[in-house]
């Protein structure tokens, strides 16, 4: 598989996260997504990030080392959102997971966004998204949003790699 590069202009929030084992953590953060390391933090902490910012996701294994994924029907964490730039931003890493046969938990359409859903090692949720120019956003009659959640069309998203 080709080197992949997360691009520059991506945003997401700070997010620090416990995990089990941090180079299985870093084949995905690192390796599949493209994030790139900015700094270890001796053998039980990664801060990876998205440009060259100072770090964008922090990956610890401070009090989880080993453990399994926390119960999904408890408190926590839904999901990391990291937003791409563009729509063909979307496709290409779409389609490096798919080549990949990583496995997807869903891919909707929004109406304001377009987002492909999954879990990282650990079972934590990570969405993938890109925003529609907002002048696209649905509106009800009093401009306020109108969001949906309707099925991703797949070979139209993909389509914008040969565009």
């Amino acid at each position: 598989m080709e080197p992949y590069k997360i691009p520059a202009q991506t945003r997401i929030g700070h997010v620090h996260l416990k995990v089990a084992d941090l180079d299985r953590s870093l084949g995905f953060y690192r390796d599949l997504l493209g994030f790139e390391v900015t700094m270890m933090y001796g053998s039980q902490a990664v801060f990876i990030s998205a440009g060259g910012y100072h770090h964008h996701i922090g990956l610890n294994t401070w009090q989880s080392k080993g453990a399994g994924p926390a119960d999904p029907r408890s408190v926590g964490l839904y999901h990391t959102a990291i937003v791409y730039p563009s729509r063909k931003d979307l496709a290409l890493i779409f389609n490096r997971l798919y080549t990949s046969n990583y496995p997807l938990t869903g891919a909707s359409d929004h109406g304001v966004s377009e987002a492909i859903y999954l879990n990282d090692p650990d079972g934590n949720g990570v969405e993938l998204y890109w925003d529609r120019p907002i002048e696209l956003w649905p509106k009800q009659s009093d401009g306020s949003l109108d969001m949906y959640t309707k099925a991703l069309d797949i070979e139209d998203l993909l389509r914008e790699i040969n565009e």
